[in-house]
């Protein structure tokens, strides 16, 4: 693994899945493209840090009629230790495919989830299903980005409706105190 400092900017593009984070990490070494699921848990702006890179590897994509090449870097671990509003030239429109139609199918086969598919007698919490063994909740939750894009964003969203706050420099989601006691 490979460890550089850097800023990484983080950007939400609104696709036809809905929203999903990209980032751009720029280092000493050079810049990457950054489209790892564990950023659809961030706000959009500049995180600067220490990353862990775990591949470095070329890709392209098809946008707008152009094809754009980019390098990209896989995150293993990150340690942020200050987080900025983005800027004007940050902001500018952009035109990037959903990693979430990227993401290459299991290679194991997964069983049907079993809500899609309700049994007699299936009283399973859907929160129960949707969290797995992160289940029951604590105050903090750290979510597992190795699971399928769609099933982090839903597990996402379900915490911020329950109340969560996402605190990126722990990377974390934290229930506020007011929030436990009701």
């Amino acid at each position: 693994m490979l460890k550089l400092s850097g800023v990484l900017t983080i950007r939400t593009i609104n696709g036809r899945n809905g929203p999903f984070n990209v980032g751009r990490l720029v280092t000493d070494l050079g810049e990457f493209s950054v489209k790892d699921t564990l950023l659809d848990q961030y706000e959009e702006g500049k995180y600067e840090g220490d990353f862990g890179i775990s591949r470095i590897y070329p890709s392209y994509y098809l946008a707008g009629g152009r094809l754009v090449v980019e390098v990209r870097a896989t995150l293993e671990t990150m340690a942020l230790a200050g987080i900025d509003e983005l800027t004007a030239e940050d902001v500018a429109p952009a035109v990037e495919p959903d990693p979430i139609e990227e993401t290459p199918p299991a290679t194991m086969p997964q069983p049907a989830p079993s809500g899609d598919e309700p049994t007699e007698g299936d009283d399973e919490d859907p929160d129960v299903r949707l969290f797995g063994e992160l289940w029951p909740l604590g105050a903090k939750v750290k979510l597992d980005p190795t699971v399928d894009r769609a099933r982090f964003r839903r597990q996402k969203e379900r915490l911020k409706s329950l109340g969560y706050q996402f605190r990126p420099l722990g990377q974390f989601w934290e229930k506020p105190a007011e929030e436990e006691a009701a």
